[in-house]
């Protein structure tokens, strides 16, 4: 493989690595580690630990999925820019 393509793929990487600590900390860490400390805040009426462990990690997943195409199509740009010239 040439540079330009081991640039490409390590900032592909840091983008999905990134993504999946966040989806971890948002579905594993509040659902279930820290969901004692956040059930005591009320969230929409329902515990906030309880409410991400049974819709919040959901949600989080979805606009992360959103953030990834957005995030790709802005990485797939500058590499074909930086092609062109």
């Amino acid at each position: 493989m040439n540079e330009k393509n081991n640039k490409y793929w390590k900032a592909n990487l840091k983008i999905v690595i990134s993504l999946l600590i966040i989806w971890f900390i948002s579905s594993f860490g509040f659902g279930i580690i820290f969901s004692d400390y956040l059930d005591q805040i009320k969230f929409g009426g329902f515990k906030l630990g309880f409410w991400f462990a049974q819709q919040g990690s959901i949600y989080i997943f979805v606009i992360l999925v959103f953030l990834y195409v957005w995030l790709m199509k802005r990485l797939d740009k500058k590499f074909s820019e930086e092609e062109d010239s």
